[in-house]
């Protein structure tokens, strides 16, 4: 069973996601292997690892019965462990459908029992009987490494959006905008923040989420003879996220510092001081329970945006994309085929271009993300929204107080 461990008598460090048996307890070999090996997940990541992992302690049960799993592992029974993965395996590659999560779902058993083995062997075992165990999950491993539950398709192409429905977003977003399905002034500024920034700058969601409010930061450039602005993607600094799914950094390459034009600065400043409210917490984006915005409640954003479009325009996001709804990462792939293009169109060639775009959208050297949109960038289907640069739009503009501009 699925529990998440909160309160204020509860040491930080301990706070989190658990697996319980029906007694009430905690499943002991999940709680010591998650303790280890999940720390540096995100909340979300560490949700869905679990829960993959219960998944296979229930199916442990029906097989061998209650708490035999964990017994079997405290013994170090590499036999039983053995005929619960091989009953769990097959299982698996038994169900009508084979996916991606499927596969994941393996891996996750699978890891599970082999790092706690070798983890729990090494403090307690003689050198002589470590080394069998070590050969035992070897074979296991390369045993189950054929055996392989269904084959991912490459995906040749990340879609961007096509360039009619940016123009939607763009128009029906204006905060002034009639077509604004948000009523309230706030959350309609709330909603535009998000959409500028998740599409200008090509962030995460929970990048966004992670977004304090002094985020944009300036300072004098001797290169350029100027000031410049720049948004820092950094874990929160102030530890005051009440909320139970938090967002976070996905890797040490999100670590990052991107520029921001002078116009999205302002569009977030004016929204600062005049529609997020002064709630206690230090997050941009704030909803209308002056509470941090979960991740949840974005995906319902762009469900309701995209509820609102005309059938014409619902009808090019799904002949463009195969889907019928806008996600918050959709906008991410957008932004990184725009970029890709101007940086071509401005004379980097594709290798330089490419490594400036691992640094804006915080992606590994050895990430293959780049490549990906680099065909997209031919089709050249959104040239008719940017004249190069995003905050040339007068879509924009329009929406942007007099004092602003």
């Amino acid at each position: 069973m699925f529990k998440s461990l909160n309160g204020s008598l509860i040491p930080n460090s301990l706070r989190g996601p658990l697996l319980i048996e029906t007694t009430g307890l905690p499943r002991f070999w999940i709680t010591v292997w998650a303790f280890y090996s999940m720390k540096d997940l995100a909340d979300a990541s560490q949700i869905k690892q679990l829960r993959y992992i219960e998944q296979f302690y229930t199916f442990s049960e029906q097989l061998k019965g209650s708490g035999k799993l964990d017994d079997a592992i405290t013994d170090v029974n590499l036999e039983i462990l053995g005929e619960i993965l091989e009953a769990y395996f097959l299982k698996l590659q038994n169900q009508p459908v084979l996916n991606r999560s499927t596969q994941i779902k393996w891996q996750a058993a699978f890891l599970f029992i082999q790092d706690t083995i070798l983890r729990l062997t090494k403090s307690n075992f003689p050198s002589a009987r470590i080394r069998s165990i070590e050969s035992h999950l070897n074979r296991l491993n390369l045993l189950y490494q054929q055996l392989r539950l269904g084959k991912r398709r490459n995906q040749e192409i990340l879609r961007s959006l096509p360039s009619s429905v940016v123009e939607a977003l763009y128009s029906t977003l204006d905060p002034n905008s009639s077509q604004n399905p948000f009523r309230n002034i706030k959350t309609r500024w709330r909603v535009f923040v998000i959409f500028i920034v998740l599409l200008h700058q090509g962030i995460r969601r929970g990048e966004l989420l992670l977004l304090p409010t002094d985020a944009v930061k300036s300072g004098f450039d001797k290169s350029l003879g100027r000031d410049r602005l720049w948004l820092t993607i950094v874990e929160s600094p102030y530890g005051d996220d009440s909320r139970y799914s938090k967002p976070s950094i996905k890797t040490v390459n999100s670590i990052r510092q991107i520029p921001v034009s002078e116009l999205t600065s302002n569009i977030i400043q004016e929204y600062i001081e005049n529609y997020r409210g002064k709630p206690n917490h230090s997050f941009l984006i704030n909803s209308q329970h002056n509470k941090p915005l979960s991740t949840e409640t974005i995906t319902l954003i762009f469900h309701k945006i995209t509820s609102n479009f005309p059938k014409n325009i619902l009808k090019d996001l799904e002949n463009r994309t195969g889907k019928t709804t806008i996600s918050p990462h959709d906008l991410r792939h957008t932004c990184a085929v725009v970029r890709l293009n101007q940086l071509l169109k401005q004379g980097d060639s594709m290798d330089e271009a490419l490594q400036k775009m691992r640094t804006f959208f915080g992606w590994s050297r050895s990430s293959d993300m780049p490549r990906k949109y680099a065909r997209a960038v031919f089709e050249d289907r959104l040239a008719s929204v940017w004249n190069n640069i995003f905050d040339d739009r007068v879509a924009i503009l329009r929406a942007i107080p007099e004092a602003l501009k």
